[in-house]
């Protein structure tokens, strides 16, 4: 089942990339683009192993990368910084709260593009930062928080559907009959 989760995870992956740049509904309605990989790391960072984390970071960023003006491959590295200090650390998260889902997701929706930002800045690059961009890092980052509890119910729902459910089964047979006393 673990492959399986992971195969899930870069499929959900997938589509919001492809989502994220074929569909111009929310950049017209909020003014930017919204970035949901980010929560997705932190859900994979959370509730799934370090060999998802790291095919999620490499496989999204790139695929990110090459819908957008970024040099191809900048967005593994802050992808999978973020992700791997969540996964060291989520044995102290308080991880099936959606408070702490929400604000893990805001945090990572925030530090991603920093990083992308600081790693970009590094190679040469000079992108159009000005104020309009904090107001763009703003809504990018509360729709990252907005997306992980979504994500986390989304994903939880699709274990229930589609994962085999053990049946209970206990030594005590309802039709057998106890006989006390001298036989």
């Amino acid at each position: 089942m673990n492959a399986l989760n992971s195969i899930t995870v870069l499929v959900v992956a997938f589509v919001v990339v492809y989502l994220e740049a074929a569909w111009s509904l929310p950049r017209r309605v909020l003014g930017c683009q919204v970035d949901l990989l980010p929560a997705l790391i932190v859900y994979t960072a959370l509730f799934r192993d370090a060999t998802t984390l790291a095919l999620l970071a490499a496989l999204g960023g790139l695929w990110f990368d090459s819908f957008s003006a970024n040099p191809f491959g900048v967005s593994v590295l802050p992808l999978f910084a973020v992700g791997f200090a969540i996964q060291q650390l989520r044995g102290l998260i308080l991880r099936d709260l959606r408070y702490a889902q929400f604000f893990l997701g805001l945090a990572a929706s925030a530090a991603v593009p920093v990083f992308t930002y600081v790693l970009v800045r590094s190679l040469g690059a000079h992108p159009l930062v000005g104020w309009g961009s904090l107001w763009h890092w703003i809504l990018m980052a509360l729709a990252g928080g907005a997306a992980t509890p979504l994500l986390v119910h989304l994903f939880a729902w699709l274990q229930r559907t589609f994962k085999y459910q053990r049946a209970v089964e206990t030594s005590f047979r309802p039709d057998r009959e106890i006989k006390r006393g001298r036989a």
